[in-house]
C-alpha cells in the first residue's frame, strides 16, 4: 500500500508544426522543448531497475512541473482564457496526435501495453496530469516504505512518514478529481482507458481511501507492534515489550469503514470504464482495489473487538476477530469446520515471507493493500485474547451476525482539496513575446517509433553526445 502504478512512456510531438502565436511565438518552442526533457526523463526512469527507481522520481516530479505551465499556457491560449492577466493567441494550424503509454490497461501477459494515439491538447494534458498523480503515489510509497526498515522507526519518524505520505496522496486524489470534472462535460472522448472520466473518478476514490487508511496508522500502535515484532534486526522486544497505549476504537472504525466505502465506489468505477473501453483495467489494479476494501473493512472489525476488550466483553472481541478473519478470507483457528489445513497455513507463511523480502530488497512490496499485515495483526490479539478468556474470564464467544447489523456508517476524515493549476509567471511571458532562436525554431522529430523503448540506445539520453545520424537532430 499505496498501489504500485508504472509511470507513463510517451512519443514526440511538435507544438511549432500544430499552432501559431502572433503574441507569444517563442511558447510553442519553449513548450517542445520542456516536452522533450519529460519524454526523455520518463524513458530514463523506465529503463531504470526497479530498486532504484524511487530515488529518480524527484526527476520525473520536477521535469512534469517545469512542463505544466506551459502546456497550461497552451491550453489557456487556444480557449481565449488569460495567464497572469495576459492574452495568448494560439492558432490551431493541424491536431496535435501525442502517443502515450497506457498504464492501468490491459495487457497481454509477458509485455508491456502499447502506446495509444490521442487527438487534442486536452488528451496530452490529462495524460501528463495523470502522470504527475502516479508520481505523487510512488513518493508516498517511498516514504511509507521507512515504516518496515530493517531499523524500526521512532515514533516521530513514524508519525513523519505517515503524513508526508498523506499529503502525497490528497494531491494524487485532488488531480483524478480535477480531470474527472473538467472532463465530464465536456463531450471528451477519451482514447485510453487511463483518462476516461470513470477511471479518473475511480483513481481519486482510490487514493482517498488509502489516505484515509493512513489516518488510522498513524495512531494504530497494534500494527507498529506487529511490525516491529517481525523485524529480524530490532532486538528491542528482548528489553521490554512494545508500548500499546489505547487508542480511539470507535472512531476509528468509522473512518475504516469510510475507506471501505471510497474501495467500493472505486471498484464500481472502474467496472464501469471497462465496459465503455475497448481495453479493460488491469486485473491488478482491480484485484487490489478489492484487497483494500476487505482490509479496510477487517480494520474496521479489529477497532470494533478493541472497543469490546476495553470493555470486558473479551467474547465479543473474538466474535469481531473471527469476523475480521472472514473479510480477509482467512478462516480462525477457533472455528473447526474452517479450519487452516496444513498445505493451506504452509501456503499463507510462503507469501508472508515472500512480501517480507519484497520490502527487504526493494521489489514491488504491497499488492494485497495490507491485507496480510492485517491478518497478522488479528491473528496477534486472537492468541492474546483467546488464552486471556480461556484461563481468566471464560466468555461465550457469540454470533458475528447480529454484531455486523450494529455496524455504523463511514465518517470521512480528509476532505478533497482543489488543485491549482500552474501558470507562467510575468517574466517569463514577456521572454516568451519574442521569436524563437533559429535552432528552437528548427525542432524536429528524433526518429521515435512504435518499438520497445528498452532496445533504443544510450544516444537517446539527455545529455549523450550528439551523432551524424539524421535520427539525432533535436538536441536538448
Amino acid at each position: 500500500m499505496p498501489y504500485a502504478f508504472s509511470l507513463p512512456t510517451t512519443s514526440t510531438i511538435s507544438y511549432v508544426e500544430s499552432f501559431g502565436s502572433s503574441t507569444h511565438p517563442s511558447l510553442l518552442s519553449a513548450a517542445t522543448i520542456q516536452r522533450a526533457v519529460l519524454r526523455n526523463v520518463l524513458k530514463k526512469h523506465k529503463r531504470l531497475a526497479i530498486q532504484v527507481r524511487d530515488s529518480d522520481l524527484s526527476s520525473v516530479l520536477t521535469a512534469i512541473n517545469d512542463y505544466l505551465p506551459f502546456l497550461f499556457a497552451l491550453d489557456a491560449g487556444l480557449s481565449g482564457n488569460p495567464v497572469n492577466g495576459e492574452e495568448i493567441d494560439i492558432v490551431l494550424v493541424k491536431e496535435v496526435e501525442p502517443e502515450w503509454r497506457a498504464s492501468v490497461a490491459t495487457a497481454i501477459p509477458g509485455r508491456e501495453a502499447p502506446r495509444i494515439k490521442g487527438k487534442g491538447l486536452d488528451y496530452e494534458l490529462c495524460y501528463v496530469l495523470t502522470a504527475l498523480a502516479y508520481v505523487y503515489v510512488s513518493l508516498a510509497r517511498v516514504h511509507l516504505r521507512t515504516l518496515y526498515a530493517s531499523q524500526t522507526p521512532t515514533a516521530d519518524q513514524r508519525m513523519s512518514a505517515i503524513m508526508t505520505a498523506t499529503k502525497y496522496l490528497l494531491q494524487a486524489n485532488s488531480i483524478h478529481n480535477y480531470l474527472s470534472t473538467r472532463f465530464s462535460d465536456a463531450g471528451f472522448i477519451p482514447a485510453a482507458i487511463d483518462v476516461s472520466v470513470s477511471t479518473q473518478g475511480a483513481l481519486a476514490s482510490l487514493a482517498m481511501a488509502e489516505a484515509t487508511l493512513l489516518a488510522v496508522l498513524k495512531d494504530d500502535s497494534y500494527s507498529a507492534a506487529v511490525a516491529q515484532e517481525r523485524n529480524k534486526d530490532d532486538k528491542e522486544w528482548m528489553i521490554k515489550a512494545p508500548d500499546i497505549p489505547k487508542v480511539r476504537a470507535k472512531l476509528f472504525t468509522r473512518f475504516c469503514l469510510a475507506a471501505s466505502e471510497h474501495g467500493g465506489r472505486a471498484r464500481a468505477m472502474l467496472d464501469s470504464s471497462s465496459a465503455t473501453q475497448s481495453k479493460g483495467v488491469d486485473e491488478a489494479l482491480v484485484r487490489y482495489i478489492g484487497d483494500l476494501k476487505r482490509t479496510s473493512r477487517a480494520k474496521a472489525c479489529r477497532f470494533f473487538a478493541i472497543d469490546a476488550e476495553m470493555d470486558g466483553k473479551t467474547g465479543e472481541a473474538l466474535a469481531w476477530l473471527l469476523e475480521g478473519k472472514k473479510e480477509l478470507g482467512f478462516a480462525s483457528s477457533s472455528d473447526e469446520g474452517s479450519r487452516l489445513k496444513g498445505l493451506a497455513k504452509l501456503k499463507k507463511d510462503w507469501t508472508e515471507r515472500r512480501e517480507d523480502k519484497k520490502i527487504e530488497k526493494g521489489g514491488v512490496w504491497g499488492s494485497d493493500a495490507g491485507r496480510l499485515e492485517e491478518a497478522r495483526v488479528i491473528e496477534m490479539l486472537e492468541k492474546k485474547w483467546t488464552k486471556m478468556n480461556d484461563t481468566i474470564n471464560t466468555q461465550i464467544v457469540p454470533p458475528s451476525g447480529p454484531l455486523l447489523a450494529s455496524m455504523p456508517s463511514g465518517r470521512d476524515i480528509h476532505s478533497t482539496m482543489p488543485y491549482i493549476a500552474p501558470s507562467l509567471d510575468i517574466d517569463t511571458l514577456t521572454r516568451l513575446r519574442v521569436p524563437p532562436e533559429r535552432d528552437e525554431a528548427r525542432l524536429t522529430s528524433d526518429g521515435d517509433d512504435d518499438s520497445d523503448e528498452d532496445h533504443e540506445t544510450d544516444r537517446d539520453l539527455p545529455g549523450a553526445f550528439p551523432s551524424t545520424s539524421t535520427s539525432n537532430r533535436a538536441y536538448y
